[in-house]
């Protein structure tokens, strides 16, 4: 279980802030200045300073919301950790070795779905992901793979000698007040705890939210929690820095139950 001196890490993924830039300065040349706003990168500034543990972005080969200059500034302005989410490409994997960020989260990707809807299946991409891992972790890069909480992905990732996980928490909060929210929520603490014996750092993220918050942040052996849409939404009401305070100090109650 999580110890009391080490509570789960909040890492803000900036995305949909970018994803409102881009719905009206699609077509500007630069990215930020001016009047092109939101700034995605001052969003990430003002969310550390309430308290983020790092920032979280997904660089998409369409570049439909975050562009390679957000990335590039990114890394040159924040304070915390840039976490880059990314698909297993070659073209991808050639920008996070000149970005170096402090880690990388392998995740699938479907020009069609608005955000990430599920997690990598390693058994079709074994050899692209263990060729990725092997590279990234070479340029001491962190690497992470976002997969749905079965054992069999567990396994494949100690195959692949893969650091971090980050459980796909989707399907839970799908569930979450539904009659199959406990079923949902012991399949994440197997995952958990099978990756945790395979000495495994075990990460979630999908679908978080202030209210299933409570229970997600009591997974067995969490490092970090990456959480997007629910604080980005929060944010419109109340400002970056009281939605980022909130769901941190949502987090600290609900780890202290454990």
């Amino acid at each position: 279980m999580n110890s009391p001196d080490k509570r789960p890490l909040l890492g803000v993924n900036i995305d949909h802030a970018a994803t409102l830039r881009q719905a009206r300065y699609r077509e500007m040349e630069n990215s930020c200045g001016g009047f092109v706003e939101p700034d995605p990168v001052h969003i990430a500034l003002r969310a550390e300073q309430a308290g983020a543990d790092g920032i979280t972005v997904h660089l998409r080969e369409d570049r439909r919301h975050i562009q390679d200059r957000d990335v590039e500034r990114l890394r040159e302005c924040i304070a915390t950790r840039m976490n880059l989410e990314m698909a297993c490409t070659a073209e991808m994997l050639k920008i996070a070795l000149a970005l170096k960020p402090n880690s990388v989260c392998l995740v699938p990707e479907n020009r069609q779905e608005v955000t990430t809807e599920g997690g990598l299946d390693l058994e079709s991409k074994r050899n692209e992901i263990r060729e990725i891992v092997a590279a990234l972790g070479e340029a001491g890069i962190e690497v992470s793979l976002f997969i749905d909480p079965h054992p069999k992905q567990i396994d494949l990732a100690t195959e692949l000698r893969a650091p971090v996980v980050e459980l796909h928490t989707g399907a839970y909060a799908h569930q979450f007040g539904k009659p199959r929210q406990r079923e949902e929520w012991e399949r994440l603490v197997s995952a958990a705890q099978r990756a945790n014996r395979a000495e495994i750092i075990v990460n979630a993220g999908h679908g978080i939210n202030y209210v299933n918050i409570a229970e997600v942040s009591r997974l067995p052996h969490l490092n970090e929690l990456n959480i997007g849409h629910s604080i980005l939404s929060r944010a419109l009401y109340f400002g970056i820095e009281e939605a980022v305070r909130e769901m941190k100090e949502r987090m600290r109650a609900g780890a202290s139950r454990l």
